[in-house]
């Protein structure tokens, strides 16, 4: 008989499946299920990839960092745990409680929120989003929020470093049928509407955005962030982008007070 599935943290439940598995590649996979029923299926063990195997863009990404770090969307603690070890102060943050778990488990700082619902941490030099995070962003209409939310925690001179992926590639019909439907509907092209699968659970369908660097360019616009570096690989693209221009007070904290150098540099 067909059970429906239970709403619930999907993700956090294959990352701790893996992590409580030892980490071994084939036996635990994320399936992310977009509306109209296509599926993008990744084994789990990639978001515990460690820092020899990543790739030129991920490489790049970690090198930008500067100073105090906050890691938005966190999960497993990839990217973060990287910083780390070059002596940067990394705080993490993600919604998913198995994530949260994870992550502090292999000794990163994590506090359980979203980009919509940030307690107060304090100042940071440098905002990632890596692992394609970028997503977060969701649409048109959200992105500005969110990008001038985390504008209010970085000081001028601080930067943002994110990664994405491309838009869906045109070459197949059923990418071409979705990218048609999200224009028809006023959405912008690369605008996911997915949900995440393991075992029994899903969690709620939310938005994921893979916009073009141009359409994040745009989107960041009079957010206080500019655009200034970028790298593209064969999956996607990341970028850094500088906060440019002053804007709503940001929050004092200890490591800003002190000389910047005392709260890591990248290597």
């Amino acid at each position: 008989m067909y059970n429906s599935l239970e709403v619930g943290d999907a993700f956090g439940r294959a990352l701790r499946d893996c992590w409580d598995r030892g980490v071994r590649r084939g036996t635990v996979f994320e399936i992310s299920e977009r509306d109209d029923g296509f599926l993008f299926i990744v084994d789990i063990a990639h978001y515990f990839q460690p820092p020899h195997l990543m790739g030129p863009v991920d490489r790049w990404a970690c090198d930008q960092a500067e100073g105090r770090v906050l890691d938005v969307g966190c999960g497993s603690g990839r990217h973060g745990l990287v910083l780390m070890s070059r002596g940067h102060e990394v705080v993490g943050i993600d919604l998913s409680p198995g994530a949260v778990h994870v992550a502090r488990s292999r000794g990163m700082t994590v506090v359980q929120a979203s980009v919509d619902s940030l307690p107060d941490l304090g100042a940071f030099d440098t905002v990632l989003m890596l692992g394609h995070n970028l997503g977060l962003l969701e649409s048109r209409a959200k992105a500005g929020d969110i990008l001038r939310k985390l504008a209010r925690l970085v000081p001028a001179g601080g930067c943002l470093i994110g990664s994405s992926a491309y838009p869906p590639p045109e070459d197949e019909p059923e990418h071409i049928a979705y990218k048609n439907r999200n224009i028809e509907q006023g959405r912008m092209p690369g605008q996911l509407r997915i949900r995440v699968r393991h075992r029994s659970i899903c969690t709620d369908w939310f938005y994921y955005l893979c916009p073009s660097m141009d359409e994040l360019r745009q989107l960041a616009g009079g957010t206080g962030w500019e655009l200034t570096d970028s790298i593209n690989g064969p999956m996607g693209y990341a970028v850094k982008m500088k906060r440019v221009v002053p804007g709503p007070a940001w929050p004092q904290c200890a490591v800003y007070q002190r000389d910047r150098s005392s709260a890591g540099t990248a290597a």
